[in-house]
C-alpha cells in the first residue's frame, strides 16, 4: 500500500537512501517507488523534473545539513579547535560510524559526475575551505592549512569507501581517530 506523505522534504531522506543503494543510474523509478512507498504519481508530484530533480534536491539537502552541521561550526566556533572536534562527531555521526556512504561521493564517482560536478564541487570546497580556515585559527600558515585540509577531508572519504569495502566500520573509527592526531602534530 501506498504511503502518505504531507511534504516533499519527509521523502529526501528516502530518496537519498536508494540513491546510495543503487547510485543515480541504479535508482529505478520501481526502486525509488519501492523505497519511499509512494506511488509514481506522488513521486512526480513531488519531482515533477523526474529522477534529476530528485538528485538536485537530495545534493541539495546534504549540503544544507553540513553547512549547519560542519562547515559553519568550522568557521564561527570561537575556538577552532571546538569546531574540529565537532566536524569529527557529526562526521561520524552522520556516516554512522563508517557504515553509511558519501552520497555526494558516490555522485563524484559514478557516470552522473559531469551532470552534478557544480554541486560536488562546491560541496568539498567548502568542506575544504571551512576546515582550513579553523586550521588557520590554530596557528597553521594558509597554504599548509589548505594542504591539511585536502588530505584530511580525502582521508574521510576514503576511510569511508575501505570501510565500505571491508564491510568493517571500524576501520572508519579508527581512520577518524588517525586525521584527528594529526590535526593535533
Amino acid at each position: 500500500m501506498a504511503r502518505v506523505v504531507a511534504e516533499r522534504e519527509d521523502v529526501l531522506p528516502l530518496v537519498a537512501e536508494v540513491f546510495r543503494t543503487y547510485g543515480f543510474e541504479g535508482a529505478s523509478l520501481s526502486r525509488i517507488t519501492e523505497g519511499t512507498k509512494l506511488g509514481k504519481g506522488s513521486i512526480y508530484h513531488f519531482f515533477p523534473g523526474g529522477k534529476e530533480e530528485m538528485a538536485a534536491a537530495v545534493l541539495a539537502e546534504i549540503d544544507q545539513w553540513f553547512r549547519r552541521h560542519v562547515f559553519e561550526p568550522l568557521r564561527e566556533s570561537a575556538d577552532a579547535g571546538q569546531g574540529i572536534a565537532a566536524m569529527f562527531a557529526e562526521v561520524e555521526r552522520y556516516f554512522l560510524s563508517g557504515q553509511r556512504v558519501c552520497l555526494v561521493g558516490v555522485f563524484a564517482l559514478g557516470n552522473e559526475r559531469d551532470r552534478f560536478a557544480e554541486a560536488v564541487r562546491a560541496y568539498f570546497e567548502e568542506w575544504i575551505e571551512a576546515l582550513a580556515s579553523a586550521l588557520v585559527r590554530r596557528g597553521h600558515k594558509g597554504k599548509q592549512a589548505a594542504l591539511l585540509a585536502e588530505e584530511v577531508v580525502g582521508g574521510i572519504q576514503g576511510a569511508l569507501v575501505l570501510a565500505r569495502a571491508f564491510d568493517r566500520p571500524a576501520m572508519f573509527k579508527s581512520s577518524l581517530k588517525r586525521l584527528r592526531e594529526r590535526l593535533e602534530e
